[in-house]
């Protein structure tokens, strides 16, 4: 029996919610992935081009800290990595979380919530970054029933 990782990252509890559905329909362990500097209200605010987020979207390159890192993550076969879509891509933090393990020959399922875009072309920038992994096809989370989130965790 394989075992699996529900890990996530959330600016304002949502993904968190999200991330705790799934995890409890996949009978999962879960893991918070936390900035190692929180983030703010302020930081936030996308209309702001000189926000800590804005900053970070715009600059390819950025990797911010993670708080504490998962000293067992050789023990899991496939990990759901859970984010809000930030600029129509994931948070920068999680190109940080991906490229700090070795995920070669896992199965990543990346999931999402976002209040009005899809995924865009973020499964194909996260696999850029870890190409050594078995990637499955993303899901947006956003308002989905337990039974459809039971059918796509099937499915998987």
């Amino acid at each position: 029996m394989s075992k699996k990782l529900v890990t996530y990252f959330s600016a304002s509890g949502v993904t968190k919610t999200a991330a705790e559905r799934l995890a409890k329909a996949e009978g999962a362990d879960l893991f918070e992935i936390k900035p190692a500097v929180p983030y703010t209200r302020a930081d936030l605010d996308w209309t702001n081009k000189k926000s800590r987020s804005s900053v970070e979207m715009s600059a390819p390159t950025s990797r911010p800290q993670i708080a504490e890192r998962l000293p067992n993550m050789g023990d899991y076969d496939t990990v759901f990595i859970g984010f809000p879509i930030w600029w129509y891509v994931a948070p920068a933090i999680i190109n940080t979380f991906v490229e700090s393990y070795d995920f070669s020959g896992k199965t990543i399922v990346p999931f999402a919530t976002s209040g009005g875009s899809g995924m865009g072309k973020t499964v194909e920038v996260l696999k850029s970054l870890c190409p050594t992994a078995n990637w499955e096809k993303g899901k947006m989370l956003n308002r989905v029933s337990d039974q459809e989130l039971i059918t796509w965790v099937n499915s998987l």
